[in-house]
């Protein structure tokens, strides 16, 4: 896959980790025209061909900013047209980010307001640094959440508190999103990126087709009925029973060693 973009920064930690960084830390990270379509481009490779990617981390640049959401000095005196061809692009890079079979952990180092926010709420689970600011601030400027703002929010927080958050455009802290559940742990800054690493490495250490079909059944558990959603979920286990890591996980248990998986 394509390694070097202009918005967005790539890293390759450990053999099966990709971390994805929002790279325009002079703009706390927003996100313009160009952060978009690189962050499409990057979600649709991996959901073409994501090779030996098991796991990726999203995170910003800085210790400032996870990211602060669209550029709104490029949004500045855009006509009607140029916004919603900006957004649309927006809108298809974030459905790329749900679509993609890898799991997604947001590392939020620093703010994450509007969409960056928008883009806690879209990846699999978040970590959070004590010095994280989090706040959908759409309303405040006359628009709504525009990337999924409004479906995952309710999902991870309830719909009570994620109307209060996107009505009131208030902006909360660290401990504010683990105790409302829209975070999963909160980290001393410099301790962040280690605990999201040895969580990714966790799962990459898994086999690694189980772990997309099981990301697959589990993200159907919101859209269908509970027993529709069953039915998926046994068809996505069907999936693994004639593979090699099905064979190789029992294996290993059996003599009392560590899997290899291949995912095949």
């Amino acid at each position: 896959m394509q390694e070097t973009f202009d918005t967005i920064a790539l890293d390759r930690p450990s053999r099966h980790v990709l971390v994805v960084r929002f790279n325009r830390p002079e703009a706390r990270n927003a996100m313009n025209t160009q952060m978009g379509a690189d962050l499409k481009q990057v979600w649709e490779q991996m959901y073409i061909e994501p090779g030996d990617t098991r796991c990726i981390i999203l995170t910003g640049t800085g210790d400032k900013a996870f990211c602060a959401g669209g550029d709104l000095k490029q949004r500045n005196n855009m006509t009607d047209a140029e916004w919603m061809s900006q957004h649309a692009l927006f809108e298809r890079g974030m459905m790329a980010m749900m679509d993609c079979p890898v799991p997604v952990i947001a590392a939020v180092n620093g703010a994450a307001f509007g969409g960056g926010c928008e883009f806690v709420c879209a990846a699999d689970f978040a970590y959070a640094s004590t010095n994280a600011r989090f706040a959908l601030t759409e309303t405040s400027l006359g628009i709504m959440p525009g990337a999924m703002g409004t479906q995952n929010l309710p999902r991870a927080v309830g719909i009570r508190r994620a109307k209060e958050i996107i009505l009131t455009a208030t902006p909360f802290n660290a401990q504010e999103a683990l105790d409302w559940g829209l975070v999963n742990r909160v980290c001393e800054p410099d301790d962040l990126m280690d605990a999201a690493l040895a969580t990714a490495e966790r799962i990459a250490g898994n086999g690694p087709i189980a772990i997309r079909q099981a990301k697959k059944s589990v993200s159907m558990s919101t859209q269908t009925s509970y027993h529709t959603g069953y039915l998926y979920e046994i068809e996505a286990y069907n999936r693994m029973v004639p593979t090699e890591d099905r064979l190789e996980g029992v294996r290993a248990f059996n003599e009392k060693r560590k899997a290899d998986f291949k995912g095949k």
